[in-house]
């Protein structure tokens, strides 16, 4: 199976955080600009965002020749109250990734951290150090409510969960994806290495390749997102919280910013990745051209092979 290259909702503003201004794209336009401008597959969006009832999804996904490749499912892992709601809510967006599968196509359903959520890590995007991170007897609930949201997913579905390392959340940094790798069962739960959160979180703006290889093993899926290295600078300078670096355009068009997709992609290729790349450009509701991005992303990625 060769590479396959999809894209998703938040490249057209519509995200999983409550309480932003502006007005995103309806789903109609979202997957109907999707087919247009080249992209095979997409992920569900938040909950509600695309039909909810499978016939009816399946129906607009077949319509349009898109493949469902995934759903974010956000959960306040460190707070172990939230650990039952999010394994019913993670169950049953589940479900729908079931039921409008095809066949040797398998979707993930992407876990998250409630990324957004915490004052400090929101605040402090791209720039975390250490002291702001977990305790240990925080990572045991965290990894924990990871592991029993997978275990259910698999066990009510038979899909895999894809853990996603995200800016703003307690899962940010390099060493943080690590330590969760650490403590959770690789037959479990995987990664989707995302190309942007993985720069702007390493703040070293040429590590991803590095990421890459050390996480070579737990990497089931990819996000191919790009980082603006001098909007990330001046993020990290003038102390912008993750939502101002995202307003400020720190997630750019591909090819426009500090990760290097030839790299990656022949680095995929010969590590026989034969998964999907979903293209991801954070933008806030109603912010920029999502079509005419979308475009150029997919251009961009046929130029370097993709």
């Amino acid at each position: 199976m060769k590479i396959r290259v999809g894209n998703a909702p938040c490249s057209w503003g519509a995200l999983e955080f409550e309480g932003l201004e502006g007005e995103g794209a309806a789903y109609a336009r979202v997957l109907d600009e999707m087919a247009e401008t080249g992209f095979a597959g997409t992920e569900l969006g938040d909950w509600g965002f695309m039909p909810t009832d499978p016939a009816v999804l399946r129906a607009e996904l077949e319509a349009r020749k898109l493949v469902m490749r995934g759903a974010f499912v956000p959960v306040a892992l460190k707070n172990p109250e939230a650990h039952g709601p999010g394994e019913v809510h993670a169950v049953k967006v589940a479900r729908l990734l079931a039921a409008v599968a095809t066949p040797q196509e398998e979707p993930f359903l992407v876990l998250a951290d409630a990324n957004g959520t915490d004052p400090i890590r929101t605040k402090n995007a791209g720039r975390v150090t250490p002291d702001m991170g977990l305790t240990l007897d925080e990572w045991q609930i965290f990894t924990h409510g990871a592991e029993c949201i997978a275990d259910a997913v698999r066990a009510e579905t038979g899909l895999r969960t894809v853990f996603h390392h995200h800016c703003g959340g307690y899962i940010e940094t390099p060493d943080e994806i690590a330590t969760l790798m650490e403590l959770t069962d690789p037959d479990l739960l995987g990664l989707v290495f995302d190309t942007g959160h993985y720069a702007f979180g390493a703040g070293g703006f040429d590590a991803t390749l590095s990421g890459f290889n050390r996480f070579s093993e737990r990497i089931w899926h990819v996000h191919f997102k790009d980082c603006d290295q001098e909007v990330a600078r001046r993020a990290q300078a003038e102390e912008w919280d993750y939502f101002e670096a995202v307003r400020q355009g720190v997630f750019c068009e591909l090819g426009q910013g500090c990760v290097d997709f030839p790299i990656v992609s022949a680095w995929l290729k010969v590590a026989g990745y034969e998964g999907w790349i979903i293209v991801e450009q954070d933008v806030l509701p109603g912010m920029g051209t999502p079509k005419e991005s979308a475009q150029r992303n997919r251009d961009y990625l046929r130029r370097i092979g993709l």
